[in-house]
Parts: C-alpha cells; sequence; structure tokens
C-alpha cells in the first residue's frame, strides 16, 4: 500500500472516529437536554397542580363561607319574625286587658309620671269610651294630693293607638301607647326573649 492510500486511509478513520464522537457527545447531551426539559415540565406540572390545589381549595372555602354566611342570615331573619311575632302578641295581649287593669295602668302611669297636671289624654275612640265618667274627676283630685294642678282633660282628638295613651302639652308629647311602651323595652327585653327562644345549650 502506497504512502497516500495509507495516509488517505488514515484521514478517513481519523474522520469516523471524530464522527463518531460527536454523535456520542451529541446523543449524551440530547438526553441531558431531554432530562433537563422532562424535570423542567415536571417542575411546571407540579406548580399548576400546587396552583390548581390551592385555587381549588380557595374557591371551596370561599364557597362554604358564603354559604354559612347564607344559612346565618337565613337564621337570624327568622329569628326576627319570630320575636316581632312575640312583642305584636304582646301588644295584642295587652290592648286587650280588662277595664280595671287598664284604668289602673292609666291612672298609676299618669301619677308616677313628671308632668304640671294639666295636659290633654289623647286616646282611641274606644278606649276613651270605656272609661267611667268619673275617671277624669278621680285622677284630678289624686293629681293635686301629689302636688298637681289637677286640671287634665281629654283631648277632643283621637288616635289609632291599639291601648294606652299619649299626654300633649304645648306640642310636646308624651306617648305612653302599649306599641310605643313595647318599642321602648326591646332592647331591654330583646336578649332575655331570645334566650328563651332560642337557647341552644
Amino acid at each position: 500500500m502506497s504512502n497516500l492510500e495509507n495516509l488517505t486511509s488514515k484521514i478517513i478513520k481519523d474522520a469516523e472516529l471524530k464522527a463518531e464522537n460527536i454523535i456520542k457527545e451529541a446523543k449524551s447531551k440530547e438526553v441531558e437536554i431531554i432530562s433537563k426539559r422532562v424535570e423542567a415540565a415536571k417542575k411546571v406540572v407540579a406548580t399548576m397542580t400546587e396552583n390548581a390545589n390551592i385555587e381549588a381549595k380557595s374557591m371551596i372555602d370561599r364557597a362554604l363561607s358564603k354559604a354559612e354566611l347564607e344559612v346565618r342570615n337565613r337564621k337570624l331573619f327568622a329569628k326576627q319574625q319570630v320575636m316581632n311575632k312575640v312583642f305584636e302578641e304582646a301588644e295584642n295581649r295587652l290592648s286587650k286587658v280588662n277595664l280595671e287593669t287598664f284604668q289602673e295602668f292609666v291612672k298609676t302611669s299618669i301619677l308616677a309620671l313628671d308632668i304640671d297636671g294639666d295636659e290633654k289624654i289623647i286616646m282611641s275612640l274606644d278606649d276613651k269610651a270605656k272609661l267611667p265618667q268619673d275617671f277624669l274627676e278621680n285622677l284630678n283630685k289624686e293629681l293635686v294630693c301629689v302636688g298637681k294642678k289637677g286640671n287634665m282633660e281629654f283631648s277632643d282628638e283621637t288616635r289609632n293607638l291599639n291601648g294606652g295613651y299619649i299626654l300633649a302639652k304645648g306640642g310636646i308629647e308624651i306617648n305612653n301607647s302599649f306599641k310605643s311602651m313595647i318599642s321602648s323595652l326591646r332592647d331591654e327585653l330583646e336578649y332575655g326573649v331570645n334566650k328563651i327562644l332560642f337557647d341552644e345549650n
């Protein structure tokens, strides 16, 4: 074999060897690149899964909070409806007390007020009609006994009060209607009534 052939053969072998090394290195790099891409993809998937789980949990929590709030609001509304009925019933019962009890209430409550004793008494037409004719006379005598003027009169004006009365003088009114009295006592009484009706212990 001539020197030329030997040289050519060597160049070819060197080229083949170099080509093999390049291919091996390329394959090695390919595996490394693929491996890195796979790992990166796994991390992305893991992050997406974690984010999805967090978002899902957040959505569930929001839905639960909304549901709990709705249940609480419905419960509060139902309780309020019951409370309204209780106080309405109390007002209705007061409006149906017998004459003796009603007469005593009007007299006693007026005597307890810090008034001059010459106010006008405003009532419903029915309540005014059922009081005895000597009611005012007796009331005024008792007012004088406690140091008041004793000049009370029934007002010509009547109102639909559903029980109780209003004292009026000089544009100022003292509202002792049953509705007004229950309303003013409601805040004070509501806690106790609520505990009796809805105590879950």
